[in-house]
């Protein structure tokens, strides 16, 4: 079965950390992490909605100036999502320099910042034809572990402790459309564009009532539907798949028991693996998990697949003492049920 979403993490597992969400046949994607995104292309960063920073160590938050440049002078809203001082470090990202001839641009870029906190969110606006001079901080809601929701797809986030506050994250699609090829070929309809608007209301719970026009092809003309006809005859509604993005945490009891929570059955789990188990000391002394903490949690949350990255530069002649390490653990858990 397919899914809405398509990950993939934008370097590899040595380098600077960012996984990249495209949704499928829509002209957008989330951004998980900010590290260095020279490796992905304009045309798939103008493509970002939303981006979720774990931190703002170098390594996680370093593009930012890269997806500044590409999308100004575009008419267009950016959501951040960031830990306790976010908002803090994105203003000084943003008073670095001098926006004189921003303000002169027909199109504004809105950065809609959000820095979460364990009771509450804080957010801010900074628009492009202000010069980036923040709005006044808004508390918006208390934090309920939701800091997104786009009607397809969810976005949650906890707090874990790597020596400073970082946020994990998980996204979930509420529920996947499947489409019926087979129906659409029986009413004579071709696949399209329209097929997305389709999806979206009913994500929306649009009335059943609500009229939606299928364009028509080579020499038909179009044709109007009714959404709840439509719907119940070319689209199956199954569980939706979900992801979790997890990196620079130390590896105590707390932190993997909120780990384990938050990737629980989770199709994808992206998760950090920067030590190997005999560099345990290291690894407590950095705040961050071992191969083996990994893969057991890998095997704990019952996630269906997981990707490791974030390696530390000492394993650069010998990646397989990770990989070798996460998979043995997983499979130890897994065995044990």
């Amino acid at each position: 079965m397919g899914t809405v979403f398509l990950p993939r993490m934008v370097n590899g597992p040595f380098d600077d950390s960012a996984l990249f969400v495209q949704f499928r046949h829509q002209n957008r994607a989330v951004l998980f992490d900010l590290g260095s995104l020279f490796a992905l292309s304009p045309r798939d960063i103008l493509k970002i909605t939303h981006i979720f920073v774990s931190h703002t160590h170098m390594d996680h938050f370093f593009g930012f100036d890269h997806v500044l440049r590409l999308m100004l002078g575009r008419e267009k809203k950016l959501v951040m999502v960031g830990p306790p001082g976010f908002l803090g470090h994105v203003a000084g990202k943003l008073s670095g320099y001098c926006w004189n001839l921003v303000k002169k641009e027909t199109h504004s870029l809105v950065l809609h910042v959000m820095e979460v906190h364990p009771q509450e969110i804080r957010s801010c606006r900074y628009p492009s034809w202000n010069g980036f001079q923040p709005d006044e901080i808004r508390c918006d809601a208390p934090f309920d572990g939701v800091v997104a929701d786009t009607g397809e797809v969810v976005v949650r986030a906890v707090h874990l402790d790597h020596g400073i506050p970082v946020l994990a994250f998980s996204l979930h699609e509420h529920r996947h459309l499947h489409i019926h090829t087979a129906a659409l070929e029986a009413l004579g309809l071709v696949p399209g564009p329209w097929l997305s608007r389709l999806k979206s209301l009913v994500h929306q719970n649009a009335p059943p009532e609500t009229e939606i026009v299928v364009p028509g092809h080579q020499h038909t003309a179009p044709r109007l539907f009714r959404l709840g006809d439509l719907a119940a005859a070319t689209i199956r509604i199954v569980p939706g798949k979900s992801l979790a993005y997890v990196t620079d945490t130390a590896g105590t009891p707390e932190n993997m028991e909120k780990i384990i929570h938050l990737a629980k059955d989770a199709d994808d789990l992206f998760i950090e693996a920067v030590f190997s188990h005999a560099d345990g000391d290291l690894a407590r002394h950095k705040n961050h998990l071992t191969a083996r903490q990994a893969g057991e949690i890998a095997g704990l949350s019952r996630a269906g697949r997981y990707h490791l990255f974030h390696f530390s530069p000492r394993y650069a002649h010998f990646p397989e003492v990770l990989t070798t390490e996460a998979r043995e653990a997983f499979d130890r858990v897994r065995k044990k049920g």
